[in-house]
C-alpha cells in the first residue's frame, strides 16, 4: 500500500503525533508512507530526518499574538490563491490512501479526487459528543471544513464510548521523582511576560523552551532554551512538573511521564479550551487563564501526578489500515484502549464522566 500523509505544522503536537507514525511505518515492508506538511514556513521546521524526502506547502495557519489566536491576523496571511492551486497540483494517483492530521491540502484534494481520506487527529474527536467549552457554530464548521474526510478516527485521553483512540506516546525514561525543576513551555506568549510571571519565584528553577529564543541563556533562576526534540525531552523526563498551553500532544507526553500539569490555554482556541476542560474534569490538570505568578505558586505545593500506561506502538493501527476495512472503527478502537492502564483512582473518575 501507498499512503499520502498528510501533518498540520502549525504546532509541534501534529509532527510529534507523526513522528511516531513515521517511525512504526518505516519498520514495515508492506507499506510506503510520503509525508506532506503545512502551516508554517519549511526553515521553521527542525528534527525532521524521520519523515525523509517530505514535501512542505504553505497551506492555513492560525496567527497568535499575546497568548490569543488574533483573528484578524489570520485571515490577512491567508493566501487563498495559493491555496487552492497547491490543492489543484496536488497529484494523487499513484496513492491508495490519504491519511490526515487536520492538513487541509492533502484532506481537499483527497476530496476532489475521490481518494479514500482518513482523519487520525486530536480534532477529529470533537466530531463526537465530547467535553467541549466555546463550542460555537464558526468552531464547529472549522472542524467540519478545514480538513474533510471520509473517515474519522479521533485521538483523546478517552474514548467517551465513540471511535476514539488512546494517543501513541513514545516510551521514555522512568520519570525523576528527585526532579525539581519545572519545565515551561508557552510559545504563544511574549517572552517579556513569562519572565515577569516567574522572576518572582526565586527558590524554583525554570526551564523555558520557546521558539523566540535566540541563544541559550541562564537568568538567575529562569533559563531560556530553543525548541529541541532530544534536549526537550531531556528536560521533561527530569522535571518535577510542565507548566503549558493546553495543546493535546505534550500533555499527553506528561500524562505518560506522571509529570503535574499547569495550563493556559490560547485565549479563543477552541481545542485547548476543551483540552484543558476535560483534563479538569479527569483531575488532571490545574489551569489559569492569564499568566499568574500567584496560581503558579499554589501549584508548586501540588502532589505529584500518577503515570498514564497510553501505547507507544501503532503497530496495531498500521494492520488495520492495511486491512482496507475503514469504516469498521470500533474495533480497532477497541483493541486500542486494551492497551491502556489507568490509575485507580481515574478509572473510578471515568466510570461518572459525561460529555459536556
Amino acid at each position: 500500500m501507498k499512503i499520502l500523509y498528510g501533518v498540520q505544522g502549525t504546532g509541534n503536537g501534529h509532527i510529534t503525533r507523526a513522528r511516531v507514525m513515521a517511525q512504526a511505518f518505516s519498520k514495515r515492508q508492506d507499506v510506503k508512507v510520503d509525508f506532506l506538511f503545512s502551516g508554517r514556513p519549511e526553515g521553521k521546521y527542525f528534527d525532521m530526518q524521520v519523515f525523509g524526502q517530505y514535501q512542505c506547502r504553505r497551506g492555513l495557519t492560525f496567527v497568535n499574538r499575546q497568548g490569543a489566536i488574533d483573528r484578524w491576523q489570520t485571515l490577512r496571511s491567508a493566501k487563498p490563491r495559493e491555496l487552492l492551486r497547491d490543492i489543484k497540483a496536488l497529484d494523487l494517483s499513484q496513492y491508495d490512501l490519504v491519511l490526515n492530521d487536520f492538513e487541509p491540502i492533502t484532506a481537499w484534494a483527497a476530496r476532489k479526487q475521490q481518494r479514500p481520506c482518513i482523519s487520525i487527529s486530536h480534532q477529529a474527536s470533537f466530531t463526537h459528543n465530547i467535553p467541549k467549552l466555546q463550542n460555537s457554530v464558526a468552531n464547529r464548521l472549522l472542524m467540519k471544513y478545514f480538513a474533510p474526510a471520509n473517515i474519522h478516527l479521533g485521538v483523546h485521553w478517552y474514548h467517551f464510548g465513540h471511535a476514539i483512540m488512546p494517543p501513541f506516546v513514545e516510551d521514555e525514561q522512568s520519570h525523576n521523582e528527585e526532579g525539581k525543576d519545572i519545565l515551561v513551555y508557552l510559545p504563544f506568549e511574549d517572552l517579556q511576560d513569562i519572565a515577569a510571571l516567574l522572576d518572582p519565584i526565586t527558590e524554583v528553577n525554570f526551564i523555558c523552551f520557546h521558539p523566540d529564543v535566540d541563544k541559550e541563556v541562564a537568568d538567575d533562576h529562569i533559563h531560556w532554551r530553543r525548541p529541541c526534540k532530544d534536549g526537550f525531552h531531556q528536560v521533561l523526563q527530569q522535571s518535577a512538573g510542565v507548566i503549558a498551553n493546553g495543546g493535546f500532544e505534550l500533555s499527553s507526553e506528561c500524562l505518560k511521564l506522571g509529570k503535574k500539569l499547569l495550563l493556559k490555554p490560547l485565549k479563543g482556541q477552541f481545542e485547548q479550551l476543551s483540552n484543558v476542560l476535560t483534563l479538569e474534569q479527569l483531575g488532571l490538570c490545574q489551569s489559569m487563564n492569564v499568566l499568574d505568578t500567584e496560581e503558579v505558586e499554589q501549584w508548586l505545593e501540588m502532589a505529584p501526578a500518577e503515570p498514564i500506561g497510553f501505547p507507544s506502538d501503532p503497530q496495531l493501527l498500521i494492520d488495520w489500515l492495511l486491512t482496507g476495512e475503514w469504516q469498521d472503527t470500533r474495533s480497532i478502537c477497541q483493541q486500542l484502549w486494551q492497551q491502556v492502564d489507568f490509575p485507580e483512582p481515574l478509572k473510578r473518575r471515568l466510570e461518572n464522566l459525561t460529555p459536556a
